[in-house]
């Protein structure tokens, strides 16, 4: 009688937990609780498979060394007359007089040890050095700006506000994303393939910028433009910035970015804080350019270029463009997850409509509602009255498995629905062997009580033993397996769980109320 206390206690506590957690689901706002998410086949929403254009991560690495180079050789006093990028992957360096060489090496050595030298030529007093970096580096760079990439995009996802949405890697260089439930497809697109590279830039002010757009930018600037869109007519302005190439300040230093409201003309803006060492680097720019012009760069588009009237500390800046709140809102979204360190191309965009989504989940639930009410009739049909026992249980084992799907905001997918329909049918199976283990103990001739303790107690081990090897594949199913086969695995290991405590738990405990209180004397099975 203990162990039916036991069992009575845990029984009892499982149903009112799966019943509290279904309630949301069925009636959303009875309690906070969230209900159960559903798939993207489910409830319609995006699809979309992006590539990682790891080749642009080694060339604006090289672009980086290349810029560290020339302050480092200036710093040093060795005298050069250029450095550039060259062929996408290489730096050439023309160093100026034979005085120059031994410092140049001594500060490869030091500081530049990634760098592989692959020519050295001589012209004059000159030395052209080509260098670039060896296949093992470049390839970590790869790995590493893919990585970054899946990590910046799911937090940009995270801050966007999409309920379980699905992001993982697939092959070497590609993003797969599922969001479901999103309906404003191109505000999504937008906000998860921006770069969101920011950069603060001065303009060149001794040049016109019109004449470099018909003549071409100076050397070591460069023409960026600030669209505007009029809101009453919709038209489209463009006007041309002559900026310097050369970033001052990049958004690697942000520490948070927000949406505030400009109290004079009551128009959104984003602040921007940078941290410690970006706040010096501000604070210096702004102290020897006053009453220069410096232009806010977002992935090669000029956001506003103020004029700086003072030195500012502090570390706050904004960033103004006649905004609305729902784009001072994605900027400040990008700008906080921080920049990809390579563009993403898209190679892939479906979009599910809710419609295919609300029928997919009828269609489901009308297979789950057949194929239960066959079982349940076949059951009681040729186990009479013990068959109603375990359509009672396998009753209780839906319920306990909704409920796990909404404790645990697991996703429910079309494969999922089609895992609990396989579930159902696999419910009654260990009842099957329960039933016909007591059927042979009746035929030899004990008591309903002896027979049923003998019947669960012979089947229990052959219940387990096949239960757990199914478990153990469908564990394996959703370690490996993508998409679909992870849907069905979560359905098909959680239906496993429960069937194996509703045969031999919940079951048990209805044979015993009926043989203990009700004093049956006659099993009708």
């Amino acid at each position: 009688m203990k162990l039916f206390s036991w069992k009575l206690l845990l029984s009892i506590a499982v149903i009112i937990a799966a019943v509290i957690y279904i309630l949301p689901t069925l009636k959303p706002g009875i309690w906070p609780h969230k209900k159960i998410n559903l798939g993207l086949d489910l409830q319609g929403g995006m699809h979309l498979l992006l590539e990682v254009e790891n080749e642009k991560a080694i060339e604006s690495t090289i672009e980086r060394i290349s810029n560290d180079l020339k302050g480092m050789l200036r710093s040093e006093h060795l005298s050069f007359s250029s450095i550039e990028r060259t062929e996408g992957t290489k730096i050439s360096v023309v160093l100026q007089g034979e005085e120059n060489i031994g410092g140049f090496d001594k500060l490869l050595d030091k500081e530049f040890r990634e760098l592989r030298v692959l020519s050295r030529s001589k012209d004059n007093d000159n030395l052209k050095v080509v260098m670039d970096l060896p296949e093992k580096e470049t390839e970590t760079i790869k790995k590493l700006a893919t990585a970054q990439a899946l990590e910046t995009i799911r937090n940009r996802i995270d801050q966007f506000g999409v309920s379980e949405p699905d992001i993982r890697m697939q092959g070497e260089n590609r993003i797969l994303i599922q969001l479901p439930g999103v309906t404003d497809t191109q505000r999504a697109k937008e906000l998860i393939g921006k770069t969101a590279l920011l950069e603060f830039k001065l303009l060149d002010e001794a040049h016109d910028a019109e004449a470099a757009v018909a003549e071409g930018a100076p050397p070591g600037t460069e023409i960026l433009y600030e669209t505007r869109e009029n809101r009453e007519t919709k038209r489209v302005i463009k006007r041309p910035y002559l900026v310097k190439k050369a970033a001052l300040l990049t958004g690697a230093y942000l520490t948070d970015a927000a949406v505030q409201i400009d109290s004079q003309y009551n128009e959104p803006y984003v602040s921007i804080d940078f941290d410690k060492k970006g706040a010096k680097i501000f604070e210096r720019i702004t102290e020897e350019n006053v009453k220069k012009r410096l232009a806010i760069v977002l992935d090669n588009k000029v956001y506003s270029a103020p004029v700086i009237q003072e030195k500012i500390s502090g570390g706050h800046a904004r960033i103004t463009g006649s905004f609305t709140t729902e784009e001072a809102r994605d900027l400040a979204i990008v700008l906080r997850a921080g920049a990809l360190p390579a563009p993403v191309k898209m190679l892939e965009e479906r979009t599910v409509g809710p419609s295919l989504g609300t029928d997919s989940i009828n269609k489901g639930l009308f297979s789950m509602l057949v194929g239960g009410l066959l079982v349940i009739l076949f059951m009681a049909f040729y186990y009479k009255w013990s068959g109603v026992v375990a359509d009672l249980a396998l009753m209780f084992n839906i319920v306990i498995m909704a409920g796990t799907l909404a404790a645990f905001q697991a996703t429910l997918t079309l494969p999922g629905i089609a895992g609990i329909i396989l579930t159902i049918g696999m419910a009654v199976d260990a009842n099957v062997l329960v039933f016909e283990r007591i059927r042979e103990e009746l035929s030899l001739g004990k008591t309903p009580r002896a027979a049923i303790d003998a019947g669960y107690e012979r089947a229990t081990l052959t219940i387990l033993d096949s239960n757990i090897t199914t478990l153990i594949a469908g564990l394996v199913l959703f370690q490996f397996g993508t998409g679909p086969v992870k849907g069905f695995a979560v359905t098909l290991c959680i239906g496993i769980i429960s069937s194996v405590f509703t045969a031999l738990v919940l079951s048990r405990l209805i044979f015993d109320y009926f043989l203990y209180y009700r004093k049956i004397k006659k099993l009708s099975i």
